[in-house]
């Protein structure tokens, strides 16, 4: 064989060793991750020619696919589909899905292992194959008090059972329709994405666990004060200072001793228990102690109310934080939460929820059961423990001080007779001349039942007018059923 002829097969060779190694990264080991990619259109094509399964709340289908008529083959409908789109999320040929349709993909579209014999069966007898329903842990009640309570104002309410972490309501307002990107008039469809990503109101984010964490105001003092107490130096009858202004550590600036500027101490003779500086929402009084406890110690009990963790119910959360390495004035700070503390709505429920669960923080999860069509059970919620901050002794003592606040306090909008209802309020300053974020953070508890809930309002000014009376609301809803 000539020279010139050795080059050409050698060439060949080449090419075919290429060809046959790009085939089987793209078809074997990039093939997952093509295939779950939202604007995978081949995929999206072979998905919208089956049945995907229904989400489910309360018996009603909040998602599901009809017979579209066209070459998809089914479309995605939502009803009612603003309330619930920060948790659905939305399914579109032309920008794939977000929400729980991305998460629960597997299972909605029928693909999921767990769903293997299912398919065999479809396989064997014929039948069409069909996706798996997601029923949703969220009451229908719960969910629609914390819509209409909102009523349009930018925020979040998430509410958990403190006992199982189920998700009972999740709103983010404002929405929008996911039925206008579920379209399959693609025209249409682009024209509603672009003015919803240019609207500066950002109804796509889920405020209720991600975009921009917020400044947790005084809901914080919740955690530090659950830090005092695990520390077994205090109690809620301990006395703690609080002068009507503080001068920070190592600072020209001046703390006051309330949201409003006032002045005055939080006791007589500048000092008061620890309970009645929870319940008169004293800055100075907490921002005293928690430069007494340090940082590492309130750090590790936010840690252990799920602070820093990355948690997914199926949805990802952002992880809530705090500042590192601060010192004497900005840990002060922090510990009426300002400064660098940010913080979901989500986890602010379950900060509540430890106190009305003994101290015993729960996996959220918003996924009560998978079944497929012929209602076989998939897979149920089963509780997890999360972390455990504080001791049963203590969270009790907690749940004394917050009933205080909603009895004799700053909470008292958030008071339902006949119902233990333990909170606090939170007024978060979060830039020069914008109007504070309104905070409640509690729970409810009437016989067996029980309801934990964060409130967030944003530029809602006080909590005590603006978010407790919208977590009334909800914990009417669920407790007095």
């Amino acid at each position: 064989m000539n020279k010139p002829l050795r080059h050409v097969w050698l060439v060949i060779g080449l090419l075919f060793v290429l060809l046959f190694t790009s085939t089987t990264y793209f078809q074997v080991i990039a093939q997952a991750r093509l295939n779950a990619h939202g604007q995978n259109q081949r995929t999206l094509y072979n998905e919208y020619g089956r049945h995907r399964g229904p989400i489910v709340v309360d018996g009603h289908a909040i998602a599901s696919s009809e017979s579209s008529g066209d070459t998809y083959g089914y479309l995605r409908g939502y009803d009612p589909g603003a309330m619930y789109a920060p948790v659905t999320g939305y399914y579109s040929v032309v920008y794939g899905f977000t929400g729980l349709e991305r998460s629960m993909n597997d299972t909605l579209s029928g693909e999921a292992d767990a769903l293997f014999y299912h398919r065999l069966s479809d396989i064997l007898s014929g039948r069409q194959g069909r996706g798996a329903s997601v029923e949703l842990t969220l009451d229908a009640a719960a969910q629609e008090a914390a819509w209409k309570a909102l009523d349009g104002r930018r925020g979040a309410v998430v509410a958990l059972d403190p006992e199982t972490g189920a998700v009972l309501a999740m709103v983010s307002a404002p929405s929008y329709d996911p039925n206008v990107l579920a379209s399959h008039d693609t025209g249409a469809v682009s024209k509603a994405w672009t003015a919803l990503n240019e609207d500066p109101e950002r109804p796509l984010t889920n405020r209720a666990i991600g975009g921009d964490l917020y400044p947790p105001g005084s809901v914080f003092k919740l955690v530090v004060a659950s830090a005092a107490l695990e520390s077994g130096e205090y109690t809620a009858d301990t006395e703690i200072p609080g002068p009507g202004t503080w001068q920070l550590p190592n600072s020209s600036a001046v703390m006051n001793n309330r949201a409003s500027g006032g002045t005055e101490p939080c006791g007589p003779d500048d000092v008061s228990s620890l309970a009645d500086a929870l319940r008169q929402s004293c800055n100075t009084s907490f921002a005293m102690l928690g430069t007494e406890l340090g940082e590492d110690a309130i750090a590790e009990t936010a840690k252990d109310f799920g602070f820093g963790q990355r948690i997914e119910i199926p949805l990802a959360v952002g992880p809530s934080t705090m500042g590192e390495g601060m010192d004497d004035a900005q840990l002060a700070t922090t510990s009426i939460g300002q400064y660098d503390t940010r913080v979901t709505p989500l986890q602010m429920a379950m900060v509540a929820g430890a106190f009305a669960n003994d101290g015993v923080v729960m996996q959220p999860q918003l996924v009560q059961a998978v079944r497929t069509n012929d209602l076989s059970t998939v897979s149920e919620l089963s509780p997890k423990e999360l972390g455990q901050p504080l001791t049963a002794a203590n969270a009790a003592q907690m749940r004394q001080m917050m009933v205080g606040v909603v009895e004799d306090g700053t909470g008292t909008a958030a008071r339902i007779d006949g119902v233990e209802v333990g909170g606090k309020t939170g007024t978060a300053e979060w830039g020069e001349g914008r109007t504070a974020h309104s905070w409640f953070v509690g729970y409810a508890q009437k016989d067996d039942q029980k309801i934990a809930v964060a409130v967030l309002v944003e530029e809602g000014g006080y909590g005590s007018r603006t978010a407790a009376p919208i977590a009334k609301d909800v914990m009417e809803a669920v407790i007095e059923k």
